[in-house]
């Protein structure tokens, strides 16, 4: 079981994912149309070359985007409905490898009708380096800038890397 653990408390699109929970995700913090989250790489994750295996980045990343995509506490006109993947694309940039721990920022950058479109980076750190706690990533930043380090993890930056971008683009469907 994995190190880190989620709750369907903290979104209700977490009770039964039973990947996120897998790969120890834990939610940082939860804002409309935002989401941080992180998990350390462990051994099981990692391809023949010894670093991330693509799909482990690629998941991740994928869960800071539905994370942003649908709220925690949708009201009412909104209980029928999800947010999923229109499609995505994701660059990967530098290795990640065993041990260290991922952060993910999610950002909404556009949202019109029923589509929405998101960008989310992917960092690097070496355990204990640069690595948000719950306490200090309390508030999203509300436009990370593509490459740049969020404000709280900054002050560590040579510690940490950005090792992905991803881009998602949503479509908000009826829930069946």
């Amino acid at each position: 079981m994995a190190e880190l653990t989620i709750s369907g408390d903290t979104h209700p699109i977490l009770k039964d994912d039973y990947a996120s929970e897998w790969m120890g995700i834990e939610v940082l913090a939860l804002d409309d149309g935002h989401a941080t989250i992180r998990m350390t790489l462990r051994q099981e994750m990692l391809n023949g070359f010894g670093m991330a295996h693509g799909g482990m980045i690629f998941a991740f990343g994928d869960t800071a985007f539905a994370l942003a995509c649908n709220p925690a506490s949708p009201s009412p006109a909104d209980e029928g409905n999800i947010t999923v993947a229109s499609g995505v694309d994701i660059n990967f940039l530098k290795p990640a490898f065993r041990g260290q721990v991922l952060t993910a920022v999610a950002n909404r950058r556009a949202s019109t009708g029923r589509s929405g479109l998101y960008d989310i980076q992917i960092y690097a750190a070496d355990p204990g380096a640069g690595t948000p706690t719950a306490a200090s990533a309390g508030s999203v930043p509300a436009a990370t800038v593509p490459g740049e380090l969020p404000a709280d993890i900054a002050a560590d930056a040579p510690a940490v890397e950005l090792i992905a971008e991803f881009r998602g683009r949503s479509r908000t469907i009826s829930k069946k």
